[in-house]
């Protein structure tokens, strides 16, 4: 335990030494004072200008699932580029047969930083949610954030073999999220053609208030980690 705190102080330095990564992590708390004030503006403006009831309000609810990944995603992803810098500049493969271990390592880059992510989340997504949510919805969208966000991380540390493939790939990481909106603008059967993906059932919770519909999004996104943690792992047991 004591080398995995180590570790994961160690991973802060270097976030603190990179202000990209640095304002990627307070990225959470801007997005969040623009979705909670900027938003209701622009609908308050344009309904008013264009004399309908409703423009974005209807959507408050998929901005508010959004916002439950935006945390963990940027706190993961800033994780995923301090581990493709260590293997950049190989002392990662060091990291591994010290006392940390590997799974010591995965735990400092990806568990204690999924943690840390869901944990935020309690606190800002109650602090800037546009609708009204439950505790236990809320707990339970922080949760499945969190493990969106390690989801993101892995996929970039999988494909990528360097940081500046890590940039590029951290793009297209983000694509699965985005499958939360669509119970929003799909109402046919067809929308099921997306049900591996976890956020989609995200979605499909915070669209019909079905908490019910959390249960498989836990249960692909422990699908999913297991899937990419192998590749992962098996990715460095080869050497690349």
């Amino acid at each position: 335990m004591r080398a995995v705190r180590l570790s994961f102080l160690q991973m802060l330095a270097c976030l603190g030494r990179d202000r990209m990564l640095a304002v990627a992590c307070a990225a959470p708390v801007l997005a969040g004072g623009l979705f909670r004030f900027g938003i209701p503006f622009l609908e308050a403006e344009l309904t008013e200008w264009l004399s309908v009831p409703a423009i974005i309000a209807p959507y408050y609810r998929l901005i508010d699932v959004f916002f439950g990944m935006l945390s963990p995603a940027m706190f993961c992803f800033a994780s995923a580029m301090v581990s493709l810098e260590e293997a950049d500049e190989r002392t990662a493969a060091y990291l591994f047969v010290t006392p940390l271990g590997r799974r010591g390592y995965l735990a400092a880059r990806l568990g204690v930083p999924g943690a840390a992510a869901f944990l935020v989340t309690l606190v800002l997504l109650p602090a800037f949610r546009l609708t009204a949510f439950s505790a236990a919805a809320l707990l339970l969208l922080a949760a499945a954030g969190a493990l969106q966000g390690v989801i993101v991380a892995l996929l970039i540390l999988t494909v990528s073999s360097n940081k500046l493939e890590g940039m590029a790939v951290a793009k297209l990481s983000m694509l699965p999220v985005f499958g939360a909106a669509v119970p929003f603008f799909i109402e046919e059967d067809v929308q099921y053609v997306l049900f591996w993906l976890p956020s989609y059932w995200m979605g499909r919770a915070a669209w019909g208030d079905e908490l019910l519909s959390m249960v498989p999004a836990f249960a692909l996104s422990g699908v999913w980690i297991w899937v990419l943690l192998r590749m992962y792992l098996r990715k460095k047991i080869n050497g690349s």
